[in-house]
């Protein structure tokens, strides 16, 4: 069941989701080369603690052969990571791409953000796939309207990345999210007829598609959290959390500062606070 939800729990999605976003804007300027992926989950998550909430992936989902559940407090996936890499002693270095996935709880609700960095200065190696990543969030919140059916936002975001000779990732989705961090619906980056269930004002789910630069397959690592390309080619990754409203919808996890054009305008047009950019 998809979960609408009360004008008093949107004020408070609004709230946890505006704090993941300063999270992901804090830890921006220490994305650089020398630093540790566990020294960026270490700042985000004293930051999400010093703003009364907690880090929601700590612990999350125990499971036999990880019965601590997941083990930090933010995933950074580098280069062809595709998503839930655990932070850990490597050293980022330039020319790398780290996508750096925040969710906090805040009051007991859920906010859900990710955006893909360069490390150092962009390279014709990195520059395309991030490009088309964004794209491709701005191109399925484009697509998140009231009486749209689920399916639309696969099959806006899909023919985009193919038309970049890229892939999408099929395994994992975007999701429902509250109270609890996944709730229904299953958001699909790709074209499924049977998501036939219409969008409806109430609703609050993530977009995140990951794009692979080769095929899409994937596979998982032997931590059964970190999931990379097959052909080990690069994954891009951005995430927001949205509300359906009325009129279109509503980007909770915009950043302070950056513009709401993610959900009007074309694609490809100058955004002057691009998701990408450091």
């Amino acid at each position: 069941m998809i979960i609408i939800k009360t004008a008093e729990e949107i004020e408070q999605m609004r709230l946890s989701c505006r704090l993941a976003a300063q999270t992901l804007c804090m830890i921006a300027e220490h994305v650089q080369p020398g630093i540790s992926t566990n020294a960026l989950n270490d700042l985000c998550h004293q930051f999400i603690l010093d703003h009364g909430a907690t880090p929601s992936p700590l612990n999350y989902r125990p499971s036999p052969q990880n019965p601590q559940g997941f083990p930090k407090s933010i995933c950074t996936s580098v280069n062809q990571q595709v998503c839930h890499g655990i932070p850990g002693p490597r050293v980022l270095r330039e020319g790398d791409i780290i996508n750096v996935d925040i969710t906090v709880c805040r009051n007991g609700f859920h906010g859900d953000t990710s955006k893909t960095f360069f490390v150092g200065p962009p390279t014709s190696r990195n520059s395309k796939i991030v490009r088309v990543a964004e794209e491709c969030l701005r191109i399925g919140i484009q697509a998140a309207q009231p009486g749209h059916t689920f399916n639309a936002i696969g099959n806006a975001i899909e023919p985009h990345a193919r038309l970049n000779h890229c892939s999408v990732v099929r395994e994992y989705c975007g999701h429902g999210i509250g109270r609890s961090f996944h709730e229904e619906p299953s958001v699909l980056h790709y074209a499924n007829p049977d998501k036939i269930a219409k969008l409806a004002p109430g609703m609050i789910f993530t977009i995140e598609p990951m794009i692979n630069m080769g095929k899409a397959d994937i596979r998982l690592l032997a931590d059964h959290w970190t999931v990379v390309t097959k052909d080990h080619t690069l994954s891009a990754q951005f995430e927001h959390t949205i509300l359906i409203t009325p009129g279109g919808n509503e980007i909770l996890t915009l950043a302070g500062g950056e513009q709401d054009n993610l959900s009007a305008g074309a694609v490809g047009a100058e955004n002057p606070f691009s998701m990408a950019n450091n």
